[in-house]
């Protein structure tokens, strides 16, 4: 099974450290604080998981997910990433991560600021539409009726594949919103943005979503 690294362990990334190991991978944990202070997440995921920092999460990783406020994704290792799968969380709250110009106007997304920050990586939006809580409640098994379902985005199509297959593994399914471009129509406010969707839901909920700009009064 492939190593998932994990930059960031709150909310979402500790989520994804317990589904993941609950599923046969072996994770590596960082944060913005050092190793010491994830002993206790260590502890309970057990022999699957360690903790390190962000450069050896990176290293470590054969798909690295990064979970962090979005005004840090600067902070995130480059070399360290290169050739590599990398999913990107973040959403965009101006009062958490400051104006970001580019957002603001929507000339770009998220996860394509990530990606340009990292442009040796193959990046993938998803889990950015769910709270953490339900990744571990949600889940169910394939054909399961009125299943729910989860977004991604992304430019690279085996990454996509990739990271779809562990999304089923998770126990949901999957929707594929197109290139990162279009990761916007499950930004904040969409939405399909925080409740529980069937596939068939997320689809009418993407073609739906609308711009900042469109969707002002």
């Amino acid at each position: 099974m492939p190593t998932i690294g994990l930059i960031g362990a709150g909310h979402i990334g500790s989520q994804l450290a317990r589904l993941a190991v609950a599923n046969g991978y072996d994770v590596v944990l960082s944060n913005s604080r050092g190793p010491d202070t994830l002993s206790s997440l260590v502890a309970e995921l057990g022999p699957h998981a360690r903790a390190a920092t962000a450069d050896e999460a990176a290293k470590a990783g054969d798909i690295v997910v990064v979970t962090i406020p979005l005004k840090n994704y600067e902070t995130v290792p480059v070399d360290a990433l290169k050739g590599k799968i990398v999913i990107d969380t973040n959403n965009y709250y101006p009062q958490r991560d400051g104006q970001i110009a580019e957002l603001d106007n929507e000339s770009t997304t998220t996860a394509e600021l990530l990606q340009r920050h990292l442009p040796g990586s193959r990046v993938v939006k998803a889990f950015n539409h769910i709270q953490a809580a339900a990744l571990t409640t949600d889940g169910q098994p394939r054909g399961t009726n009125n299943r729910r379902a989860l977004v991604i985005a992304g430019n690279d199509a085996t990454a996509k594949a990739t990271v779809a297959k562990m999304i089923d593994q998770f126990g949901f399914d999957v929707v594929d919103a197109g290139p990162l471009a279009e990761g916007w129509r499950i930004q904040r406010d969409t939405p399909g943005y925080g409740p529980r969707r069937t596939a068939e839901e997320l689809k009418r909920d993407l073609a739906a979503a609308k711009r900042y700009a469109e969707a002002k009064p």
